[in-house]
């Protein structure tokens, strides 16, 4: 799944909203609707919290339907005088559905939007700024989702974070511990993991590996590479910086590093690999330990985590708030109570993501681990937030990958140098954006 920049209940691109989705400055001391706690809330910007509000959530039905039922009573308890009605798209085709309502004017009064669906809107000015309407926003979600919905070029802040997950490093400590390595003091830069991929080589005979995936954006991001412009018009990513990230990857491919398939559209991909026991690392969401117990239930227990290589990527849903609803006041409102962090916390417990307010950091359930491994790659993922941050560009859409990742994949193999295929894949996608 590779959209939790659409959906992170999964930790990649939602087929189901949630069942789609699986991502802090964290401040503030315990639990409940920020609004209570100190922060006025938008409903002090003006307006009375009465009258016919719509939201639209992201295939949400079935799997959820009890827990969004709860929270809108409890919306509609606390302001006797609204009536909520809740609106749910199935997990196929949502971006055009939402293209289609604010073509036709009808888009609900709060919808669930990940950010990459939310820029078009902004752009048409169609979108209301929370940042404006709802000051106390700043301090009450983490900086790293309210940035989700701060775009280049664009003043303003377009959306609620709602729910977000990151990316944790997983090891198998097994493998760690009979090649020489120590599975306490996993690999933390590209470099330490090029010595430690050549060590698992060089012991296994060649028969395990410990790279086993190419290089994308993201790698780039954390090479310090600017991917975009500040306009956020262009990319510009073919620097020296990410031409030396993929010659270190070229290097480590030719030295036999990682599986020779890896270039291919064919390849297994290095979860498989990890899963079956072949490769010693991989990436995934917070809870793939859980998960990886169905699958391979001998290795989950040998799998130790440690967070994300550089900057954590952030993986974020949310909600906005039309610019021409009718009912402001109940919109921002409403808005608010879904991303509270209660309700947040609530719905954590019910799937594996993560609550985007500050005054989550208090709750034990993300920061302290019950003693298992999967416990522990929790709290590591839940610390992660702190820092972590969307580090590829709404821009880069799946034609965009794509595209970057054939000119990747042609520097990786030496048929193109890597400077040469960054260039081109630079003008293509750029092109691309234009068009």
């Amino acid at each position: 799944m590779r959209h939790l920049r659409r959906n992170p209940l999964t930790r990649r691109p939602a087929a189901a909203a949630v069942a789609a989705l699986a991502a802090l400055t964290l401040g503030g001391c315990g639990l409940g609707d920020p609004a209570d706690s100190g922060s006025p809330g938008p409903a002090a910007t003006g307006g009375e919290v009465k009258g016919k509000v719509s939201l639209q959530t992201w295939a949400l039905k079935p799997k959820f339907t009890a827990y969004m039922e709860k929270v809108i009573d409890g919306f509609e308890k606390k302001y006797p005088g609204v009536q909520v009605e809740w609106l749910d798209q199935p997990g196929e085709g949502y971006s055009e559905k939402v293209l289609s309502q604010s073509a036709g004017g009808t888009l609900p009064d709060v919808v669930n939007l990940p950010p990459d669906f939310a820029l078009p809107l902004v752009r048409q000015g169609m979108l209301l700024d929370i940042g404006k309407a709802d000051p106390a926003a700043a301090k009450d979600y983490v900086k790293g989702g309210l940035d989700a919905y701060r775009f280049a070029g664009q003043e303003g802040t377009y959306g609620y974070p709602w729910y977000l997950n990151t990316d944790v490093n997983y090891w198998n400590g097994e493998l760690f511990t009979k090649y020489g390595l120590d599975p306490k003091k996993p690999p933390a830069s590209l470099d330490e993991l090029v010595r430690a991929a050549r060590t698992v080589k060089e012991k296994s005979g060649g028969r395990t590996y410990l790279m086993s995936r190419k290089p994308n954006l993201i790698d780039l991001a954390n090479a310090g590479v600017p991917l975009m412009d500040a306009e956020g018009t262009r990319f510009t990513f073919n620097t020296p910086e990410a031409a030396a990230v993929l010659d270190t990857y070229r290097a480590a491919y030719q030295e036999g590093l990682l599986p020779k398939d890896v270039l291919t559209e064919t390849y297994a991909g290095n979860t498989k690999l990890f899963s079956a026991g072949t490769a010693a690392w991989t990436t995934a969401g917070a809870n793939y330990i859980t998960s990886l117990a169905v699958d391979n239930p001998t290795l989950a227990p040998k799998v130790v985590s440690s967070p994300a290589m550089g900057t954590p990527p952030l993986y974020v849903q949310g909600l906005s708030v039309p610019k021409n609803t009718r009912n402001p006041a109940a919109a921002l409102a409403l808005a608010r109570w879904v991303t509270n962090a209660e309700n947040q916390a609530a719905f954590a417990r019910e799937t594996s993501i993560f609550p985007s307010t500050t005054a989550s950091a208090a709750d034990p359930f993300f920061s302290e681990s019950d003693g298992s491994n999967a416990g522990d790659a929790k709290v590591t993922a839940f610390r992660s937030l702190a820092t972590a941050r969307v580090l590829e560009p709404v821009q880069a859409n799946e034609a965009v990958k794509t595209l970057v990742n054939q000119q990747i994949a042609l520097a990786i193999s030496g048929q193109a140098g890597s400077k040469e295929a960054l260039d081109t894949a630079v003008a293509r996608a750029n092109r691309m954006i234009e068009d």
